[in-house]
């Protein structure tokens, strides 16, 4: 008799299965390998039948074109002046069509660069620090200080992640004032060399997006940028709010946007969340979450639309799908900021997160699947949705090989359980996720900016190569799952202040749960 055990977490908890069962026959492996090849010539068969079929068409033109001869040429010549009118209105229909077309077609929007900020040393919090300042705070009872050595140990994150400095004093300062120095370090850290990197004079930049979840002074973080970098009058800014761990994706979709309204300019994105002010002090285990996972970072993004830039770009934008699931009760309360029974404030997790977010990357991969799989995946994916319809609802649902979409995945490191649950609900390698595993133990959950922390561990291991598409996808409150796809328009190397170019020799790590 066949017996299991199973236990998990929201957070990443450690997942034990202990299966007894009579000996197996192993799979063939030549049969294994025989069937990959078959996929493989289904996948080029279906991709090139329009040229394989357009082949005996160019073959009898190409013979009938060599048996024309002189006498053919002038007839057809004599009759071509003849009709001169309606050849001129030809031409002048066709140049109209094409200028339109050139003129209200959605304009390319290119990534020239992008940087990611690296705290400095005196702020990393290696898991004994963090538990001793946790115990000297005294805000935490024994039965939470135990809950939250735990989630560490099986968080997936490393000992060189980094809190602000306002929570390395004992007692902790979380003021204003200290979150406004956070904002600004962090945020001006980034920017300042985004601006280095690119040469770019920072009033020259026409549209500013930040976005921040969970920190919003008055005047805005958008107006701290513009007064530290005097920005121009006419700038377009913006400040998001409240809208999670994809709100970065959000960000570049807004710029994108107004890219396509003003053109000849420049984009800059920031993306970042700040914790001195939201660290939870108190004792509700589910609240205590967001603690030991959240990590200070930020992002700084330049985008353009000047046709002049693609040579010098690294990237370029070819989707951005966004999913909403706010209308749900559940999942608009998985991920929730509230008060305790003391009044203590913080972001509780709920148990259902995970299955929040199965249900919202579905959703997501549904809309996007058609627009980046390749044509012989999509129709397997329709001959399989027929036959359960019209044969039987026992069949197995086919799930699209997006491997076949993408060379590289930035999935939002917010926890070791939304890692684990991409990897199997996408059949991706390790090789895939490793951007994000890594970047989870390096940096933490960074919010909205961790998948540009990820795309630059790509870089500096020297993978991202000319024509290489990247599937960046983040999960955040509300609930939302939004995903953007760019294109490597050039092989990329990393940025010379690129987040891992002292510690990427030590990348990938072997992570103990």
């Amino acid at each position: 008799m066949a017996t299991a055990s199973h236990h998990s977490s929201a957070t990443g908890g450690a997942t034990i299965e202990i299966e007894q069962q009579p000996p197996r026959k192993l799979p063939d492996f030549h049969a294994n390998v025989n069937l990959k090849y078959v996929k493989l010539g289904y996948h080029y068969l279906v991709t090139n039948l329009l040229t394989l079929c357009l082949l005996p068409l160019i073959a009898v033109t190409a013979v009938h074109a060599t048996q024309l001869n002189l006498d053919d040429i002038n007839n057809l010549y004599n009759h071509l002046q003849y009709h001169l009118i309606a050849v001129t209105a030809v031409t002048f229909i066709a140049v109209i069509g094409f200028t339109t077309y050139r003129m209200t077609r959605p304009r390319p929007v290119y990534l020239v660069d992008y940087s990611c900020y690296r705290p400095p040393d005196h702020l990393k919090v290696p898991y004994q620090v963090f538990m001793d300042h946790s115990r000297v705070h005294g805000a935490f009872n024994e039965s939470s200080l135990e809950f939250q050595r735990k989630i560490l140990e099986r968080s997936g994150l490393g000992e060189e992640t980094y809190l602000p400095a306002a929570l390395h004093t004992i007692p902790a300062v979380p003021s204003m004032a200290t979150a406004r120095e956070e904002a600004e370090q962090v945020m001006f850290g980034a920017l300042d060399d985004l601006f280095k990197s690119t040469k770019v004079n920072p009033k020259d930049i026409g549209i500013l997006v930040v976005n921040c979840s969970l920190f919003n002074p008055t005047p805005s973080l958008s107006s701290m940028i513009v007064n530290k970098y005097k920005l121009r009058g006419n700038i377009r800014s913006f400040n998001l709010s409240g809208m999670g761990c994809s709100a970065g994706v959000i960000a570049v979709d807004l710029a994108k946007d107004m890219l396509q309204v003003h053109r000849n300019t420049y984009a800059v994105v920031v993306s970042t969340e700040n914790i001195t002010q939201n660290w939870y002090f108190g004792n509700k285990k589910s609240m205590l979450i967001p603690n030991c996972l959240f990590r200070v970072g930020c992002a700084a993004v330049l985008l353009s639309n000047k046709s002049g830039d693609h040579r010098r770009s690294k990237y370029k934008l070819l989707h951005v799908v966004r999913t909403h699931y706010g209308s749900d009760d559940t999942a608009f309360k998985c991920v929730y900021q509230e008060q305790d029974d003391a009044g203590n404030t913080g972001v509780s997790l709920s148990k259902e997160l995970m299955t929040v977010v199965a249900g919202a990357l579905k959703s997501n991969i549904t809309t996007l699947g058609p627009l980046v799989l390749p044509i012989s995946e999509q129709l397997l994916f329709f001959v399989v949705l027929v036959g359960r319809k019209l044969i039987s609802s026992k069949i197995k649902p086919y799930l699209p090989d997006f491997k076949m979409a993408f060379e590289h995945f930035c999935i939002h490191a917010g926890g070791r359980a939304v890692i684990d649950e991409m990897e199997k609900n996408l059949k991706l390698t390790e090789e895939h996720v490793e951007p994000s595993r890594m970047t989870l133990h390096r940096f933490g959950n960074t919010s909205s900016s961790s998948i540009w922390y990820e795309l630059a561990y790509s870089e500096a291991k020297g993978r991202m190569k000319k024509g290489n598409r990247v599937w960046q996808i983040a999960f955040g409150s509300g609930f939302k799952c939004n995903s953007a796809v760019w294109e490597a328009v050039r092989t990329v190397k990393p940025s010379v202040h690129n987040p891992w170019e002292d510690c990427i020799h030590k990348y990938p790590v072997k992570i103990k749960f």
